[in-house]
């Protein structure tokens, strides 16, 4: 009966694809692999001025039902009264995850007679969310502008709505779309825009809030979304949008409505972190600068972020250089196909505030210290 699994795990381990789970707590290593862009996640006196502030011992530890049912906290609306409060927003939404938002959002409000126009490198859970929709879902060209218009003039004149989705900063090459552009043309098309600013929360704009905050575009984006889980050093995801779209999510979105909502004490945390969010700004700074120099160290050209790609082409190559790092005291884990396209088999560097400019360049000698043969 499990043949048919059994072989496919063999094929995964032939082509040097076979994922397994690793355990790294215990690593005394530089991790690039965590998305903790701001080192939040290890400041312990950040959770001891937390727990000052508000006593644990009052806060659930889970929700016990979704939030339609009886798990709707008030810890949920005051935070999502500060994000909306924070992005000058009508409405915000909390989801469990980013993946949670984006399966739910996407085929909630993109129905049939609607036009979906999805960035080819957006990332997986907005794929898998595009998969559930009964729109016509149609991807543009990674970041080629030109195209999305050939493919908004072509396609827009019959559809009911038009959803250009987009990331900010890319999860796997690292670039940054030109959210400008981006704006001029939903504007030019009637279209809503979807902007998924995952790795940009936190790590970009003047008070932590992204990509669009940084070039003052927050107002023109109709769908914008957030996590907690990187950066923001939590767990979780939000939505910023029109009251009418939120009303709407809550009462469409099946991700939202048939889960088990995440625990009051983490609401709470992220709640704390939310409003320190402006106080972060020496490490967005800090953030900047170590990309830089961990570029500069390796000859990489200038980063548009702090995710920096080393494309090394096979699956194989990419396991023996992480391989060799981790012996070397740096973990960067490989990312392969299908997360990235066959033949583009990467390091991806998650750069992090928390280290120091000589942590930096120690790490930049141990990277070009490995040598591959073939």
């Amino acid at each position: 009966m499990l043949d048919k699994y059994t072989d496919r795990l063999k094929e995964l381990e032939a082509n040097f694809n076979l994922r397994e789970l690793k355990n790294f707590d215990d690593e005394n290593c530089f991790n690039l692999s965590s998305n903790d862009y701001l080192g939040l996640a290890s400041d312990k006196g950040l959770r001891r001025e937390f727990f000052r502030q508000r006593d644990v011992e009052d806060i659930d530890f889970t929700s016990s039902s979704s939030r339609l049912l009886t798990g709707n906290h008030s810890e949920y609306r005051k935070l999502e009264t500060k994000i909306a409060e924070l992005y000058s927003h009508q409405a915000a939404l909390v989801y469990n995850s980013g993946y949670h938002a984006n399966i739910g959002i996407l085929p909630a409000l993109c129905g049939k007679n609607d036009l979906v126009l999805a960035d080819k490198s957006v990332h997986a859970s907005i794929i898998d969310g595009l998969q559930l929709c009964k729109a016509t879902v149609i991807r543009y060209r990674h970041n080629d502008y030109s195209h999305l218009e050939k493919m908004l003039e072509k396609y827009s004149v019959d559809m009911k709505n038009i959803f250009i989705v987009t990331e900010s900063i890319f999860s796997m090459d690292g670039d940054v779309a030109d959210l400008q552009k981006l704006v001029e043309l939903k504007k030019l098309y009637k279209a809503f825009l979807y902007l998924d600013e995952a790795h940009a929360v936190g790590a970009r704009g003047e008070n932590g809030l992204g990509i669009a905050e940084e070039l003052s575009l927050i107002n023109n984006v109709d769908i914008l979304v957030g996590t907690f889980g990187k950066a923001l050093a939590s767990q979780g995801a939000f939505v910023v949008c029109d009251e009418v779209i939120k009303k709407y999510l809550v009462n469409n979105s099946r991700s939202l409505i048939y889960t088990t909502a995440l625990p009051p004490v983490n609401i709470a945390w992220s709640l704390f972190i939310m409003e320190k969010l402006s106080d972060f700004k020496n490490a967005r700074k800090r953030l900047k600068e170590n990309s830089a120099l961990f570029c500069e160290i390796l000859g990489l050209d200038a980063p548009q972020s702090n995710i920096i790609p080393i494309i090394l082409g096979e699956n194989e190559k990419a396991l023996r250089f992480a391989d060799e790092l981790k012996k070397r005291g740096v973990i960067v884990l490989p990312v392969r196909h299908p997360t990235v396209a066959k033949g583009t088999a990467r390091l991806r560097f998650s750069m992090t505030a928390e280290f120091s400019r000589e942590e930096v360049a120690e790490i930049g000698l141990r990277i070009r210290s490995v040598t591959l043969d073939g």
